[in-house]
């Protein structure tokens, strides 16, 4: 097996809104048509729900406990190899289009080139998610309600140029294809669809005006009232801005205007794909960093363990993918590691160096490994330390300092009822526990997070220069200003 892959990442994308997870409304023509001749994994998880951490477990396949890039202030910096370096140095031609968000420009993140890469803002990111206690409120919160509806931003315009340099590139490599003796690897990265919640016109109107329900649990006594979502909905108070229900549903019209139009975009690099005859040799995967809670019990954006969040679309496609097959075996983005170096002809085991992946090629044949899933989360918003894990239909979500939520997956798949303190469901907790402790000690991980987030912080200024500096909201296209509040 060795054939041509091509990677294609979203950035925020609930994976409740396709047309293939049964959505009543999303329009995804194209993502749909690709799961239907390849194979969808029904329960992927990311390695941390936010993007920077997400994006630095899948290069290197390695859980963030491993890496420590902990937070959006503490970027991939190539410092520890990834499947780009690993690919590129064996030959090959693995070049990234798009949204990476590592540090800086000019450190070797292992691709063979970085067209219009995104990276963090001058190499520092987030600085404000540093604070972890006495949680500041975030003045970028308003943009979430603020730039809801039609029209133009940076990013679709960013998102404009991705697809098109793209386009060109596939259109490059096939006048060289006769004279390459090795498969080429093409990562293009979109930032669709996260916020601003603006969306082109001809994709927004496509749900204005439509009997868009209201998000799960959103009225304020259906709320849960975890003091970890507690922290979170207090710090990134965007909910505080949507003064009525039309407020709320032009956000969820922008959200599903942007998943239209990054459905679009793929469409068109697959289309070029297609008619330039690499589709019989070329592997596919789509994915995104993390999802969206979409204002279900009152949250908007990430950070939090919900399968909206935490939970990732999956697909992948190409010759060495069986065609029309559901995969309900929990996997993670740390298996796309060992999955791309395959699909190259790379054998994984040759490199194999504490990572606990596995093949998707092997999973969609069949293989269940026994294994623990993880995606763990120490950013922004949060005073602790939270850990996810699937144990068969159990979600277990364990807080350093906080009570541990359990959800039953099978009865309960939208997440509605907290088993974690039910005293009848005490032999799950400590079963879904022990599988915690397989993969990761919760408790000195949080500290060690933490630890390095102080002495981050303090290199900044500390906790007042980084108030003082302001929240940027989300990270400035290639070109764009930032905005700080």
């Amino acid at each position: 097996m060795a054939n041509n892959f091509l990677v294609i990442m979203s950035d925020e994308h609930n994976p409740k809104v396709l047309g293939k997870s049964g959505h009543p409304i999303i329009q995804t023509p194209n993502l749909d048509a690709l799961a239907k001749t390849g194979t969808v994994f029904e329960h992927t998880y990311t390695t941390s729900p936010v993007c920077i951490p997400a994006r630095a477990g899948f290069a290197t396949g390695k859980y963030i406990n491993q890496i420590g890039f902990w937070d959006n202030a503490d970027a991939y910096d190539g410092s520890i190899p990834s499947w780009h370096h690993i690919i590129r140095d064996q030959g090959f031609n693995v070049t990234s289009i798009g949204k990476l968000h590592f540090r800086e420009y000019e450190e070797d993140h292992g691709f063979t080139e970085e067209q219009i890469p995104m990276h963090i803002l001058k190499g520092k990111g987030d600085l404000l998610g540093l604070v972890r206690d006495d949680l500041p409120k975030r003045g970028g919160s308003k943009k979430m309600a603020a730039l809801a509806g039609p029209g133009e931003s940076q990013y679709t315009f960013y998102d404009k140029e991705i697809c098109s340099k793209a386009q060109i590139w596939l259109h490059e490599q096939a006048t060289k294809e006769r004279a390459v003796d090795k498969p080429w690897v093409l990562f293009v990265s979109f930032v669709a669809p996260h916020f601003p919640l603006t969306a082109p016109p001809e994709h927004y109107y496509k749900y204005w005006g439509k009997e868009l329900p209201m998000p799960l649990m959103y009225a304020r006594e259906e709320r849960p009232n975890h003091p970890y979502l507690e922290d979170y909905r207090n710090s990134f108070c965007y909910d505080d801005y949507f003064e009525n229900e039309d407020q709320v549903k032009r956000a969820l019209c922008g959200y599903f205007g942007l998943v239209s139009y990054l459905d679009e975009n793929v469409g068109k690099i697959l289309t070029t794909l297609q008619d330039l005859g690499f589709a019989d040799n070329t592997n596919i995967i789509y994915t995104s960093d993390h999802g969206d809670n979409l204002g279900a019990r009152g949250l908007w954006g990430k950070s939090t363990m919900f399968e909206e969040i935490a939970g990732v679309p999956l697909i992948m496609a190409g010759p060495d993918v069986p065609k029309g097959l559901r995969i309900e075996t929990p996997v993670s983005h740390v298996d796309c590691f060992p999955t791309i170096l395959e699909g190259v002809g790379i054998n994984f085991n040759s490199v194999k160096d504490g990572h606990l992946g596995v093949s998707l090629f092997d999973i969609a044949n069949g293989y269940k490994p026994d294994r623990t899933v993880l995606s763990e989360y120490h950013g922004m918003g949060s005073t602790t330390g939270a850990y996810a894990i699937r144990n068969g239909k159990w979600k277990y979500v364990y807080y350093a300092k906080y009570p541990a939520q359990l959800f039953d997956l099978e009865s309960d798949p939208n997440e509605t009822t907290d088993l974690g303190q039910n005293p009848d469901y005490k032999h799950i907790l400590s079963e879904c526990h022990l599988k915690l402790l397989s993969v990761c000690d919760p408790d000195e991980t949080d500290r060690r997070a933490k630890a390095r987030q102080a002495e981050n912080l303090a290199a900044n200024g500390g906790r007042e220069a980084v108030i003082a500096r302001g929240d940027i909201g989300f990270t400035p296209a290639p070109g764009a200003a930032a905005d700080f509040l």
